[in-house]
């Protein structure tokens, strides 16, 4: 994807209008930085219009949470292959928090292993990453991770880009 194109502006205005973080996990994930995001909550066609043209393929996943209620979360990847992995894992299960659940998502997700390890043995666990780089990634970053320091400049040129947009 092209994010300097006029065409790529545009789309990703449109979803910042819909919702701005959206518009950053889809950036993420289009750019390549992440190999498969969720959101969780369904999207309307005219954002799975965007997503698509962004090249990612999107599905909806039904899954259940513990009072039993359904919810549909909307999964998007340039990538068929992690989507069809996402879906024979979880759709039409309960969420849960489990150690395999939590290392399969990290994977999925692009989440270092040693921050999936930590977060599970210790969710939040101090780390020396500043407050800012925290903030842009989705997952809880491992003291010292030498893996999240590759990822933050990423994820700070896209987050910038978004803001520019």
């Amino acid at each position: 994807m092209d994010i300097e194109s006029e065409k790529s502006k545009q789309i990703v205005n449109s979803l910042k209008k819909y919702d701005p973080q959206l518009a950053y996990l889809a950036v993420l994930t289009a750019h390549g930085v992440k190999p498969l995001s969720r959101w969780e909550k369904p999207l309307e066609q005219k954002q799975l219009d965007l997503m698509h043209q962004l090249a990612l393929k999107t599905a909806s996943v039904r899954r259940t949470v513990k009072t039993g209620k359904e919810i549909f979360e909307s999964v998007f990847s340039p990538t068929p292959a992690y989507i069809q992995l996402y879906q024979n894992r979880f759709a039409d299960s309960p969420i849960d928090k489990s150690a395999l659940t939590q290392h399969l998502e990290g994977f999925l997700f692009g989440f270092p292993p040693c921050c999936v390890d930590q977060y599970i043995k210790t969710p939040y666990a101090k780390n020396n990453l500043p407050a800012e780089d925290q903030a842009l990634l989705f997952h809880w970053a491992c003291i010292d991770c030498p893996i999240t320091q590759l990822l933050v400049p990423a994820y700070q040129k896209i987050h910038q880009y978004i803001q520019n947009c």
